[in-house]
């Protein structure tokens, strides 16, 4: 489809830009054209032969146009949980809540449950997710099923998946589809033996690529790794040679300089999951140190069962909160440099170098939000309102690769969101009877 965004305002987020008013052309799956009033004539000046029938012309009202935000940690289909395993601290919940639960779920299961995250995403302006879960395939099915952009990830360890099937999904979900591509990965230090790493190592190498895994979560999990090898996760990683191309770690939350040291050295990412390291009482990241390093941070909900909520907003909020909390100074960690975890971050740890910013030729993916909502009045600065005062509230629309998924409250994905609840009863019943 070809479209029009005019009277907007637009935040591209590329670097020292600030937001202006403008249109956005949009044709097939890419962006055309963004600037000024001004510079649209200037376009069709420069592009006389150049002839466009719009399909929609969308007037913004002057709301806000900007990058979709990047999910960079979840396990969607982990809604089958959501509520069913609460207050408890994390090794009690892995082991005695969720791991029996997973135990039942099938490939089919994990499909349908993951469409409810893929609508809570779009409701909260999210146009690319970081998935780690337990059927690679069948979650890829379900995100290009419903035109959402997925990352995944292997949580291979030791009783589930395997090296072998890891270099399958690597070399099987890469370029599959336009929505799906993998990264190589594992689920954790504490759930994977020497061998098995040594065996990932080796894969890393082959194809000389970024490595991910949830790291240094809790402070015992930190504690039973120097017990077992006199190092942290972090450490034990890099001596295996695991991050030698890059890649990063999900949580992060109990590092030190020797860790930060290496995450600087070796281009990591932070993946910081605030709102399920609150609920879960894991601790709280050491945001403004990463910076200070230039340790490049991006933002996860984590899981529907951990969080409960799958909300960008509530979580950009969260992580200059805490920060400043845990440093006792409200300077800390500010809401631009949120935005941008949320956004440029969240695509480059993910290797969408494509759906970072606005800018001509790079993906249409795109969110409106509403700026005429109590809560965004008055407009003093609207960078600082989506951090501090934002909600789901105010997306109006969510756009991925130019097709508009979510607009005004409806689902633009291929099954209507009353058969998606049904099936997801219907398993909720079956497993948990």
């Amino acid at each position: 489809m070809n479209i029009r965004f005019y009277n907007a305002r637009i935040l591209t987020m590329e670097e020292g830009k600030d937001i202006f008013r403008g249109q956005i052309f949009v044709s097939g799956s890419r962006i055309l054209f963004v600037g000024t009033d001004e510079e649209a004539v200037k376009y069709w000046q420069d592009h006389p032969d150049t002839v466009i029938k719009w399909d929609r012309e969308i007037d913004c009202g002057g709301n806000l146009l900007m990058p979709g935000f990047k999910n960079a940690h979840t396990h969607s289909a982990m809604t089958l949980m959501r509520s069913k395993a609460d207050d408890l601290p994390l090794s009690d919940w892995l082991n005695n809540q969720i791991f029996p639960v997973e135990a039942k779920m099938t490939a089919e299961d994990i499909y349908h449950l993951s469409k409810i995250s893929i609508m809570e995403y779009l409701t909260s302006g999210m146009t690319a997710a970081f998935e780690m879960y337990l059927t690679p395939y069948s979650v890829a099915d379900a995100f290009r099923d419903c035109g959402f952009r997925c990352v995944q990830t292997s949580c291979v360890n030791n009783f589930s998946q395997s090296v072998e099937l890891l270099e399958d999904y690597y070399n099987d979900l890469n370029g599959r589809d336009e929505y799906n591509s993998f990264i190589l990965g594992v689920h954790a230090e504490y759930t994977c033996s020497k061998e098995l790493l040594e065996k990932v190592a080796e894969l890393v190498h082959k194809y000389k690529a970024p490595f991910w895994a949830h790291i240094q979560e809790t402070e015992s999990e930190l504690m039973e790794c120097v017990e077992r090898y006199g190092m942290s996760p972090i450490q034990f990683f890099d001596s295996l040679g695991l991050f030698d191309y890059g890649g990063g770690g999900y949580h992060v939350v109990w590092t030190n300089e020797h860790d930060r040291q290496i995450m600087k050295d070796r281009g990591l990412f932070a993946v910081t999951n605030p709102g399920s390291n609150t609920k879960l009482a894991s601790g709280i990241a050491p945001i403004k140190e990463y910076l200070e390093w230039g340790i490049p941070v991006a933002i996860g909900t984590d899981g529907p069962a951990s969080n409960n909520c799958l909300d960008m907003f509530r979580e950009m909020f969260l992580v200059t909160g805490l920060a400043k909390l845990k440093n006792m100074d409200a300077s800390s960690v500010e809401a631009t440099e949120v935005l941008k975890m949320a956004t440029v971050n969240g695509a480059h740890a993910m290797g969408l170098m494509d759906s970072d910013v606005l800018a001509e030729g790079k993906l249409a993916d795109i969110i409106m939000l509403d700026l005429y909502q109590p809560n965004m009045q008055p407009i003093n600065n609207i960078q600082k309102n989506i951090v501090y005062s934002g909600s789901k509230q105010n997306v109006l629309m969510t756009m991925i690769g130019g097709i508009i998924r979510y607009e005004n409250g409806k689902f633009n994905i291929g099954e209507e969101p009353s058969e998606i609840y049904k099936k997801a009863e219907e398993i909720s019943k079956r497993i948990y009877s």
